[in-house]
């Protein structure tokens, strides 16, 4: 039995898995062009009436372009608040040594086992004593850390061998210098990975912000969104055309850093 003949079984699943996945993506696009009796109809309507002016009516109906600029900068922001923060305490975790180590960084993997809603409360009460609720502010706070991010880059600097940072420690530099100059560098692979897990966490999250934020101006994409599902009615294809022309930036960035994605999540299961 030939090569190809032993793999055609794999090749079968692959096709089936590789259409459930991309369905999705083109009933969102059917969706998106149709009228809203259509999408309501029974039977469904598998053909769209191409109505492309879908596209043009969610600027129109929802303040899309402010809510863009929003969750552009709610992502930049929390994206480099945890390249840094998650970093340095990620190399004080794997390089340093202090009283208390190993108990501080359990308590933080303990972080990693609460579901995040338990912590919903308590972020709200501190957001509202801060007088940030209903602001762009109130929205990053909470996740400018990450307990993930942390173990992540932890495993990445546990991997780089001693002998580079003793080096650096006998040309007299210090902690500091150490951790900026010599290791972050070498670390580059890893904070690129934690950064584009961040950038897919932060552009798609929706709870938080819904908790925060009433005001259309200050909300992110996926918020605004969300306010097209009326109580009564919802025009579906304005809500799959605003999704869709909202997961485009995703997509091309899951195109472009697709290996670094795979690399981010194989490595917190690899070390």
């Amino acid at each position: 039995m030939g090569s190809r003949q032993r793999l055609w079984p794999v090749h079968v699943i692959l096709a089936v898995g590789a259409a459930a996945m991309v369905a999705p993506f083109l009933w969102q696009l059917i969706t998106s062009l149709q009228t809203t009796g259509e999408t309501t109809s029974v039977p469904p309507h598998f053909l769209p009436s191409w109505q492309w002016s879908n596209y043009s009516q969610v600027f129109h109906d929802t303040k899309f372009a402010q809510q863009f600029l929003n969750s552009v900068l709610q992502t930049v922001v929390r994206v480099l608040a945890q390249v840094l923060f998650c970093s340095m305490a990620a190399y004080a975790f794997a390089r340093l040594r202090f009283p208390g180590r190993n108990a501080l960084f359990l308590v933080m993997l303990a972080v990693l086992m609460v579901p995040s809603q338990v912590y919903l409360l308590p972020q709200y009460q501190l957001v509202q004593n801060l007088g940030l609720l209903n602001t762009l502010s109130g929205v990053v706070l909470p996740g400018l850390f990450s307990a993930f991010g942390t173990f992540m880059l932890r495993q990445f600097f546990m991997s780089l061998p001693n002998e580079v940072e003793e080096a650096a420690r006998l040309d007299g530099a210090g902690t500091f210098r150490i951790f900026w100059s010599v290791m972050l560098p070498l670390a580059k692979p890893g904070l690129i990975s934690m950064g584009v897990l961040t950038v897919l966490w932060s552009w798609n999250d929706l709870l938080w912000p819904l908790v925060v934020v009433n005001d259309d101006a200050k909300m992110p994409l996926t918020v605004g969104l969300s306010t097209l599902q009326g109580e009564h009615l919802t025009e579906y294809p304005l809500l799959m055309a605003g999704s869709l022309l909202a997961s485009l930036p995703m997509i091309l960035l899951f195109l472009a850093a697709q290996r670094r994605i795979t690399e981010g999540i194989a490595l917190t299961g690899t070390k």
